[in-house]
């Protein structure tokens, strides 16, 4: 298993994020991406699946760490936005999804064997 640069815990072709508001370095996997809505540039939506354009802010999914960021204006600064942002679609998705990471794509489901 290859390691590059000054991700060394991380294997090659794992991406290696920053959540804005805790400034933890994780996968891409176990952080929720979160962009700005294209029909209202002051609202954030969640992009589980990392598929939407523009640009991104990674965050860890809690609702600490939503909160901290929104503290800190940490998704102004990450995603160039000037003006105020409604995060509701983003704490929504936390609330509803808390246990689960976001998984992009098709989701597993794994079988126990007993």
């Amino acid at each position: 298993m290859r390691t590059t640069g000054s991700s060394a815990e991380a294997p090659t072709g794992i991406r290696v994020r920053t959540c804005i508001a805790t400034r933890d370095r994780k996968a891409d996997t176990q952080l929720l991406r979160i962009v700005v809505d294209p029909s209202r540039s002051d609202r954030l939506i969640p992009d589980p699946a990392r598929r939407r354009q523009g640009r991104g802010a990674w965050l860890t999914p809690s609702l600490e760490a939503l909160e901290l960021a929104e503290k800190r204006r940490a998704f102004n600064r990450a995603l160039r936005v000037s003006t105020p942002v409604d995060t509701e679609a983003v704490r929504t998705w936390i609330q509803e999804h808390a246990a689960e990471p976001p998984t992009p794509g098709k989701t597993r489901t794994l079988m126990s064997t007993r």
